[in-house]
């Protein structure tokens, strides 16, 4: 096959994708499942390496984002409408995008070829199954070489050789990551216990639209490219909690010459009483009245100020009583991997969403980053029907068990809603407020 080859004078939009892209190696590695001998004689992992490897290739996904939206014409594209039993039935209409299952299919194999055998316990959303123009069905997986993943993406793309072999270029380029915490921790786990939730492209509507302008409200973006993640989450399969999680955000700020995106990477391992995180847990980036006790001098309670995230699709009698808790500090964002993020930057105290439209890969990477920070995610309906004196633990969500009866991605839904939060007496306050604002009525979510 011959060799990519363009110019700013003959190409100048792929040119323009191209340059997006860090100038790194091509890897020289090829597809295949090898380790050193030294490492097969393991029988786990250490942590740290399996988290870097995550954040390696949640960097490896964030470019094959940005490249794939740096040209609208090439976007188009990269757009097939999903099957029946694929779409969310939150929406009309629902799309994949070849970007979507690039990206699984880069942290799947990528994962396989350093840790051989975790890939039977990878799952994600999308199918990489693909039809082209011609009605035929196309397999897409890496190959061991540019050169071949180029031809099986021709014919993803019906024949379109300049832009496969542009995205071949970009998914077999070496990212390199180092974090000084994660090179000086050494935390071996069983490798044959880790299952691994994927949300390739969160938000994939905002990611299609492509908005740019968007302004923010208190740092909190509404909608627009900056609500677009990367979910990678790690839990135990025998009891489902979560261990390490990264959250990818390749759409932070934008050069005003370049036009080229910049991203900002999150991440958290808790596991056996060993708790990182890449944020320090610093005062919240909302006023200092977050800090003062919750009890006045003269004994009379005193209720804290909220501020919480939603979706705006969320049910007006959960917004009524949120109004009642939080006044005006809600605020309504797109994409349920953006909306933990945002509990994770601490710039509101929850996310919480009352439908049963969010996932496990949309939930497990910030539960598992904010079990690290002292926080979690919870089963809202349960909390809503929780009696607080019977002194029941909070009913964190768990990734392992498939909802009964249930067919499709709902097998996966979260089924009672949810609600992410950074302190857990903060929470208790929180609900407490919320279910006395709630009619009993209300109160079935």
């Amino acid at each position: 096959m011959a060799q990519l080859s363009v110019s700013p004078r003959t190409q100048p939009w792929l040119w323009e994708m191209l340059l997006s892209v860090p100038n790194r190696r091509p890897s020289a590695q090829r597809w295949v499942p090898i380790l050193p001998a030294a490492a097969t004689e393991k029988q786990g992992s250490e942590m740290s390496d399996i988290l870097r490897e995550l954040l390696c290739v949640s960097e490896k996904a964030a470019n094959i984002a940005r490249a794939c939206r740096q040209q609208e014409a090439l976007f188009q594209l990269l757009i097939e409408e999903k099957k029946e039993g694929e779409k969310n039935k939150k929406f009309a209409v629902d799309f994949k995008t070849l970007a979507d299952v690039l990206v699984q299919e880069v942290i799947k194999q990528n994962m396989e070829n350093k840790f051989p055998g975790l890939e039977k316990n990878i799952f994600g959303e999308e199918s990489n199954e693909f039809t082209n123009n011609l009605g035929e069905k196309i397999i897409l997986r890496l190959c061991s070489t540019e050169e071949e993943t180029a031809e099986l993406l021709s014919q993803v793309l019906n024949g379109n050789k300049v832009a496969s072999e542009a995205l071949a270029k970009v998914v077999h380029q070496d990212v390199a990551f180092t974090d000084p915490t994660l090179d000086s921790t050494e935390i071996n786990v069983p490798q044959d216990i880790l299952g691994i939730w994927v949300d390739p492209i969160d938000s994939t509507y905002q990611y299609i639209k492509g908005s740019t302008d968007i302004k923010s409200n208190q740092g909190i973006f509404p909608c627009g490219l900056q609500c677009v993640t990367i979910l990678i989450g790690v839990y135990d399969i025998q009891t489902g909690v979560p261990l390490m999680g990264v959250i990818n955000q390749p759409f932070v700020s934008r050069d005003p010459n370049t036009l080229r995106w910049k991203g900002q990477c999150y991440w958290g391992l808790s596991y056996m009483g060993t708790n990182m995180h890449s944020l320090q847990l610093t005062v919240s980036r909302r006023n200092s009245s977050e800090t003062h006790t919750e009890n006045t001098g003269s004994g009379a309670a005193f209720c804290p100020s909220f501020s919480a995230v939603i979706s705006t699709s969320e049910k007006e009698t959960i917004k009524a009583a949120l109004s009642r808790v939080c006044g005006d500090r809600i605020f309504g964002a797109a994409g349920a991997g953006y909306k933990s993020l945002c509990v994770v930057q601490g710039l509101v105290d929850v996310y919480i969403f009352s439908e049963d439209t969010t996932f496990k890969w949309d939930s497990c990477a910030a539960h598992a980053i904010l079990r690290a920070m002292g926080g979690g995610i919870v089963d809202l309906k349960e909390c809503l029907e929780r009696n607080p004196e019977t002194g029941l633990d909070l009913p964190q969500l768990v990734y392992h068990v498939e909802n009964e009866g249930a067919a499709g991605v709902d097998r996966w839904a979260n089924k009672g809603g949810l609600i992410a939060y950074r302190s857990r007496k903060r929470l208790e306050t929180f609900l407490s407020l919320l279910v006395q604002n709630l009619a009993p009525a209300e109160m079935q979510t």
